[in-house]
């Protein structure tokens, strides 16, 4: 039984709600077919999503790339300029969620940094295994660059951010156009990223089991259906901490206390230092994988949204 005491008392009292709300609906499985339980996932996240600020403009826009047309949810807190943009790469494993249950945490960007987001809908696994998810994320960056000004947004300055299997994309979208003539971009921002497919670090050992949310059971599980093989998740737009960083422009890092990928996070974060890249981060104790989408609920989850924005202020 995990001891709760220790936790943040709104991180606790926000976990503890989640749970009697499972109560009420068929158990989350991790197997094949997927589908019925990316119901269940995603009924349980939107709670996270009510609420928030409201914006001036939000749009549905497509962009075309490897045979489908890939949604894409633009917020903008203004419609009087073209503003700078933070292209948004939602967490769920690569296997869950979606721009709806983000919906909320990409309005609180657009309303606290004055950016407006792009959240991209890209393909999931298992239907889509590695790289399609990173080859259409770079796609949708790309597109904006060239075709912004079309959306209202200024293609000259780009951000990409995600949270977990989110915060993994956008690193590997940045390395991806980094590798492939660009467009540059003006920063990184990564909570609780999925850094490395390896289960053997500290924070794996001390959370990967109990009543911590993910686990090393989930883990093992999203890597099993986004990457097959074993050189897939060796790759380094997978397991993005074993990749070349140099050149990378500036990150901004978000660790979780009590979360298995709090160490592989505090590994990237010195690997960007040792390759001289521009690298802010805090880990934020008491709160659990998950928690910066908890902005209605978690005061350290409001306090790392508030960082975040001055953070993309700064190098937009």
């Amino acid at each position: 039984m995990v001891d709760r005491s220790t936790w943040d008392p709104e991180m606790a009292a926000f976990a503890a709600a989640g749970d009697e709300e499972a109560k009420s609906h068929p158990p989350i499985r991790l197997e094949i077919p997927l589908e019925p339980h990316r119901r269940t996932n995603d009924a349980l996240s939107l709670r996270t999503a009510e609420g928030g600020p409201q914006v001036a403009e939000i749009t549905d826009r497509w962009v075309a790339a490897r045979g489908r047309r890939i949604y894409c949810r633009v917020y903008r807190p203004r419609t009087d300029a073209k503003l700078p943009v933070l292209v948004w790469f939602h967490g769920g494993g690569w296997v869950w969620a979606s721009v709806d249950t983000h919906d909320r945490l990409c309005r609180e960007y657009a309303s606290a940094a004055d950016v407006a987001v792009v959240s991209v809908d890209y393909a999931l696994s298992p239907e889509a295994k590695f790289p399609q998810a990173v080859e259409e994320c770079a796609a949708v960056v790309r597109h904006i660059a060239e075709h912004g000004a079309a959306w209202g947004l200024d293609g000259s300055r780009i951000l990409v951010g995600g949270d977990s299997a989110g915060g993994n994309l956008c690193l590997a979208t940045a390395l991806l156009l980094r590798d492939s003539g660009g467009p540059g971009l003006k920063g990184i921002v990564a909570y609780y990223p999925v850094c490395d497919s390896k289960f053997d670090t500290p924070s794996y050992e001390e959370f990967g089991e109990g009543g911590y949310g993910l686990n090393r059971q989930r883990m093992e599980f999203y890597w099993s259906v986004y990457a097959t093989h074993e050189g897939d998740r060796s790759h380094p737009l997978a397991s993005v901490a074993r990749a070349d960083l140099r050149g990378l422009p500036p990150v901004l890092v978000h660790l979780a206390e009590l979360d298995v990928l709090r160490s592989e996070g505090e590994g990237l974060v010195r690997k960007l230092r040792d390759s001289g890249v521009s690298v802010e981060t805090e880990t934020f104790p008491g709160v659990l994988h998950g928690f910066v989408r908890a902005t209605g609920f978690v005061g350290k989850a409001r306090d790392a949204m508030s960082k975040a924005a001055a953070f993309i202020k700064r190098v937009a």
